[in-house]
């Protein structure tokens, strides 16, 4: 005789169910943590690039900084700066406080969307 624990029961899928559906949120969650921190990341390294002096005509350098313009939430644009430096070194005072501050956003934007879509 067929024991009756052998066949599946309807709280059987419904846990099966929520698992999947808690593994899923799971993986978002994750993927749009590391997103957030990539950005923050980009952000942080065209920073240092204007503050250690960077080559301009560098590729990788010039990759990083249109990244970071394109990621800037237009409202740290080194163009139209949140707080805009004078002289000396402005370009440099203006990237560090401008995308150290967007980096600091995508960071908190991250952890806040993570939490809130983790199970």
């Amino acid at each position: 005789m067929a024991d009756k624990s052998d066949k599946p029961t309807h709280d059987d899928s419904v846990n099966h169910t929520a698992l999947t559906i808690a593994r899923v949120r799971g993986i978002v969650a994750r993927t749009v943590w590391v997103i957030c921190l990539s950005l923050a990341l980009i952000l942080a390294a065209a920073a240092f690039s204007f503050a250690l002096d960077a080559n301009d005509e560098n590729e990788l350098v010039q990759l990083i900084r249109d990244l970071a313009n394109a990621f800037d939430l237009t409202f740290f644009d080194l163009d139209k700066p949140v707080k805009e430096f004078a002289e000396p070194n402005s370009d440099v005072k203006n990237a560090l406080f401008n995308y150290g501050i967007c980096a600091v956003v995508y960071l908190i934007l991250g952890r806040f969307l993570e939490r809130l879509i983790r199970p």
